[in-house]
């Protein structure tokens, strides 16, 4: 694992993400597509959220006592719940980048530990034993996946907004 180069891109995305968002106005925050996907708010909740209540969380837990339970989480029923397509992405962002920067002082703090302990493993009740170094990974990599499903809403309201013409000659 390397994970100076994870540590890295998991630092980074407290500046991608609002980079990535800082034009959208709040309509467009709150559009949905028709198949009900997670609007961009939505989904900048979501990882302000999953920052407190699962990665920083569950790696420390699994660092520092593997055999505790997990405390349960729900992202789809906290969407709804917390309201998240109600809220401001100003606010979201905000959030976020504070909670983000809150995970990266403590990552800096623990970055030893978890290369020395990457192996140490929750056993979950469903997915079976999972590794503090595949929850870094994940972590990292879910940052990723939603920066695809924003870039994805983004081309969905291009192509919202260009209509009645077709965006086909911008390629697949």
């Amino acid at each position: 694992m390397d994970i100076q180069n994870l540590f890295s891109r998991l630092r980074g995305f407290s500046t991608t993400l609002p980079a990535l968002v800082d034009h959208v106005s709040t309509s467009d925050s709150r559009w949905k597509p028709a198949d009900g996907a997670w609007s961009i708010l939505e989904i900048v909740c979501h990882l302000a959220d999953e920052e407190v209540d699962d990665f920083r969380a569950r790696v420390r837990s699994t660092l520092e006592t593997p055999r505790q339970e997990w405390a349960p989480i729900d992202p789809e029923m906290a969407a709804i719940q917390r309201n998240y397509n109600d809220g401001n992405l100003s606010d979201a962002i905000e959030r976020f980048v504070y909670e983000r920067n809150a995970s990266v002082a403590w990552l800096q703090d623990n970055l030893d530990d978890i290369a020395e302990h990457s192996d140490q493993a929750y056993e979950h009740p469903r997915f079976g034993p999972i590794t503090v170094g595949e929850l870094f990974g994940s972590w990292v990599a879910h940052d990723q996946l939603h920066i695809r499903q924003i870039s994805k809403r983004l081309y969905q309201m291009t192509n919202r907004d260009a209509a009645p013409y077709s965006t086909r000659y911008a390629g697949d």
